[in-house]
């Protein structure tokens, strides 16, 4: 194989600007007027399919929405019938958000089809371009809507998950104008796909302390969220004496300490409680109700675990103490999940082709492609997020990282193309990842 000397292409400049200013673009749509909010199936994600799709008009790449409300654009082969290699990420945001979480991964992706279009080059395998509807977890608490559907891990009890304003998951789909029913249709054919690669900021700061432009992530940390309700009675604030209450709200405080001190206490353990809310939520009423939401990560699934059960016994403990009725619903159990060998070795080679020092970590944060690597070999590509912010206005990406990044993701594709095992072998490592992985 060819190495390409270690500099940026001059096409890949202005693309890195225009993929700036498309990020923009996406920001505009937004559920709400002064900030970015952008969740499951809202009116803003039809406008960024809207977009999107006009941006790939010209490449004569057809658009389609799938049942699940993700966008998909299949760029062709060399040869019809030839499998698909995936690339995207995810359409929606928190709120009060930053542009670049998850946006800039698609549009990185449309970059990397205009660059083939460009050179008029058509691998031995057609790219097929995956905008996922949902993957934050905001409208309905529970986080990969979008990539969920292409594992066919959609169940029941997901589609009947509500949101805020009583809305089921099943409901959203077909006021989007989708049929539920039609779920099937979006998912997978592990044979027929050869991966999917993944573009992301890293939403944290250890590439910029590092002063390095890209990484390969090589693991996913594990994650588990619950919901925690501690139930007690309410009662007058003025007429009730202290030890004859039972406040699950004082309850919740003393837990979410617990929290802070395991966290704190087990290195690489990272936990936080990100809501809470108290009924009935008046100054002079004690509360009857403390529902809140434990968010707890680690790279080692045996670590997390225990962790995870030492807090459920303390809130336990908390709650008998205190006379309270306890409630743990898990949301979400995911474990750890190693990337694909084969393509982030491959990704590190294209990063040296593209001038970039190969770096591998772990990801801290859950993103579509630990989703996806239960079914087809997945890999991701980290781009540096100046300061480490994220999930706020203030996120960032360098112009030079993106253009590192569209450079890298052009020589990953031409190596692949030139690759006899990848073809060879691809279909062989998802059947094996497929049989080994748990599902979602």
């Amino acid at each position: 194989m060819t190495i390409v000397p270690p500099t940026t292409s001059a096409s890949t400049i202005p693309r890195a600007a225009q993929a700036l200013a498309r990020c923009q673009e996406l920001a505009r749509f937004s559920e709400d007027p002064d900030s970015l909010r952008r969740t499951f199936l809202s009116p803003p994600i039809r406008d960024c399919h809207k977009a999107i799709s006009a941006w790939l008009k010209p490449l004569n790449v057809t658009t389609t929405i799938d049942p699940a409300g993700n966008l998909r654009a299949l760029y062709p082969a060399a040869t019809s019938g030839a499998p698909r290699l995936l690339i995207g990420s995810h359409l929606d945001t928190v709120p009060n958000a930053g542009t670049y979480d998850g946006p800039l991964g698609v549009v990185l992706a449309v970059a990397l089809l205009e660059e083939l279009r460009a050179q008029n080059l058509y691998l031995s395998f057609a790219v097929e371009l995956v905008a996922f509807s949902e993957e934050e977890g905001v409208r309905f608490g529970a986080p990969f809507l979008g990539s969920r559907a292409l594992i066919g891990a959609l169940d029941d009890n997901l589609l009947d998950r509500r949101d805020a304003d009583g809305i089921s998951v099943r409901e959203a789909i077909q006021n989007f104008g989708l049929d539920p029913a039609q779920l099937p249709a979006a998912q997978l054919d592990p044979e027929s796909v050869l991966g999917y690669v993944e573009f992301h900021i890293e939403q944290g700061p250890i590439l910029d302390h590092l002063g390095l432009p890209l990484a390969a992530v090589e693991a996913i940390v594990g994650q588990s969220r619950l919901s925690i309700t501690f139930t007690g009675v309410a009662n007058h604030a003025g007429t009730t004496p202290m030890d004859a209450r039972r406040d699950p709200l004082a309850a919740a405080a003393a837990w979410m300490v617990a929290v802070e001190n395991e966290a704190a206490g087990t290195p690489g353990l990272v936990a936080t409680v990100g809501v809470i809310s108290v009924q009935p939520g008046a100054a002079n009423v004690i509360p009857r109700e403390a529902r809140l939401t434990l968010d707890i990560r680690h790279q080692s699934d045996a670590v997390r675990s225990d962790s995870l059960q030492a807090l459920t016994t303390r809130a336990q403990e908390i709650a008998a103490r205190r006379n309270l009725s306890l409630n743990i619903a898990t949301l979400l159990d995911q474990p750890s999940v190693a990337m694909d060998p084969f393509l982030t070795t491959q990704i590190e080679s294209a990063m040296r082709s593209a001038g970039c020092s190969p770096h591998r970590m772990a990801s801290g944060a859950g993103h579509d492609a630990m989703v996806l690597a239960q079914r087809v070999p997945s890999a991701m590509i980290f781009l540096r997020t100046p300061g480490g912010i994220s999930h706020d206005p203030a996120e960032s990406v360098l112009p030079e990282d993106v253009a590192r990044a569209i450079d890298c993701g052009v020589h990953l594709l031409k190596q692949l193309a030139a690759s006899p095992e990848f073809l060879q072998s691809a279909v062989a490592r998802s059947l094996s990842q497929r049989k080994n992985s748990p599902r979602a």
